[in-house]
């Protein structure tokens, strides 16, 4: 029978997210055979590999298919957004500064608060994991989900665990993650199929709306792709409330899911 060996892991600022609470933030034993795959003993501690972005073994900088030695000192840190860390071997060639999104079933409400913020987020409430990790490698999408599982799948290449349970602060979180708040573009997706809204003359569709939009209304605007009519209505308030609340400064971020 093939010795047991022990190699030693720490896993750095957000990823210590993804341990037990008794485990965070101290360096960690793993025993093993042979010679695994260091993205399948990192996943075998609970941390998804599309959450990392630089592995040291040793004090030198390795890939995901690095296979795990006897005594091995691992060190394993989260994307980088700010830091310098050209020199070493990130595991993507570079992030996807241009975000687009993909979400899993259970962020329907998230999809709506970020096309409303203007970002390309395709959803599907009846997408199952294969569809969602075949479409993002397609499309290059982020896959964003609450399911830490999802993003273990090994043809997952980006992907993030959304942390929070409320809509207005995952959007939050997600500006936050992607550093996404200057490229903000309100109100310029449709907020049921994700399409780019054009301004419409009034006469195309005059005979589309209530008397009532008609004559409190001046200006519409309609989704090419799914044909939905939008003008500035009592929503219009709600939906710029939104946005005030998930753009405020830290200090001012809301506390409850409504």
């Amino acid at each position: 029978m093939t010795a047991e060996h022990t190699a030693y892991f720490r896993f750095y600022a957000e990823l210590n997210d993804f341990l037990p609470s008794d485990r965070r933030r101290q360096t960690l034993s793993y025993a093993f055979r042979d010679s695994p795959a260091i993205k399948d003993t990192i996943e075998a501690l609970g941390v998804p590999h599309t959450e990392v972005d630089l592995i040291l073994v040793n004090g030198a900088s390795v890939g995901l298919n690095y296979h795990l030695q006897d005594t091995d000192a691992v060190s394993v840190y989260p994307v980088f957004e700010s830091l310098d860390v050209s020199s070493a071997t990130l595991l993507r060639p570079r992030p996807l500064r241009c975000c687009t999104f993909i979400l899993d079933v259970h962020l329907g409400k998230l999809a709506r608060l970020l096309r409303m913020l203007g970002f390309d987020c395709s959803y599907d409430n009846q997408a199952g994991d294969a569809q969602i990790v075949a479409r993002a490698q397609l499309e290059h999408r982020i896959i964003l989900t609450r399911d830490v599982g999802l993003l273990k799948h090994k043809a997952v290449s980006h992907g993030y665990w959304v942390r929070s349970l409320a809509p207005i602060v995952q959007a939050r979180e997600i500006l936050a993650r992607f550093d996404l708040k200057n490229q903000v573009q309100p109100f310029r997706r449709c907020l049921v199929c994700n399409g780019l809204i054009e301004t419409i003359d009034r006469e195309e569709v005059s005979s589309l709306l209530p008397p009532y939009v008609l004559a409190t209304q001046d200006a519409f605007y309609a989704c090419p792709q799914c044909g939905r009519i939008y003008w500035r209505g009592t929503h219009c308030s709600r939906m710029r409330a939104d946005l005030e609340r998930i753009l405020a400064p830290e200090d001012d971020s809301p506390d409850s899911p409504c």
